[in-house]
């Protein structure tokens, strides 16, 4: 097999390029994708139904749809509704964060649930509010019992990036696609992105592990 490494090379500045914007929306989706998975969990356990039902009705939505009729949806339909155009960067963040969101909820809700309820009664009988409790008692030990699961979920969604590449987004997909359309060749650039995939998450999953370690 005749493995043109000269191309690689010509393309280097490129996947760098990409590698750095896959980073990027990677992060911006897992912040905001956490956030919001807090407040979609949070409402998920409550007792009250028009808390409940909605997000509920998120979580199955986003976990039972395919995350690429996602993105399509969002890049052509719901962001030219907020700008007025579409924006290939904001769909990309918007849809990877609500699709996160979804996953992260089930994640808090796990979580908080596997803290003994004995802590928040404590809680509450020193006369704690129940913000309180949570931010101040449940929290803090649910989230060091959720770092493996949440670094399970980033390492998902630095893969699940790759789809954004059929809006046009720059991330490092695309210009393995751009590679290949200008060389006809298939070896090149699917190698080199998934070697430079594979250095990310097992990366990230040293870090995580060594987090995870060291809480």
């Amino acid at each position: 097999m005749d493995f043109r490494f000269d191309i690689i090379i010509e393309y280097l500045p490129l996947f760098l390029k990409g590698t750095l914007m896959t980073i990027g929306i990677s992060l911006a989706a897992i912040v905001i994708g956490s956030i919001l998975g807090l407040v979609i969990g949070l409402g998920r356990m409550s007792h009250r139904t028009y808390f409940s039902w909605p997000t509920a009705a998120y979580i199955n939505f986003f976990r039972g749809t395919p995350l690429l009729v996602q993105v399509y949806l969002v890049h052509f339909a719901v962001i030219p509704v907020f700008l007025g155009r579409t924006d290939v960067i904001t769909a990309a963040i918007a849809a990877l964060s609500l699709n996160s969101a979804a996953y992260t909820a089930e994640i808090y809700r796990a979580g908080i649930q596997s803290v003994d309820k004995g802590q928040r009664e404590a809680s509450y009988s020193l006369g704690m509010t129940h913000f309180q409790a949570m931010r101040h008692v449940v929290l803090p030990q649910a989230i060091k019992r959720m770092i493996p699961a949440f670094g399970n979920e980033f390492i998902v969604l630095i893969k699940d990036s790759s789809l954004v590449s059929v809006i046009a987004a720059p991330e490092l997909m695309y210009w393995g696609k751009v590679m290949v359309t200008q060389y006809a060749r298939f070896w090149e650039p699917y190698v080199t992105a998934a070697v430079i995939y594979f250095i990310l998450t097992y990366s990230l999953n040293k870090l995580l592990a060594y987090i995870e370690r060291k809480m």
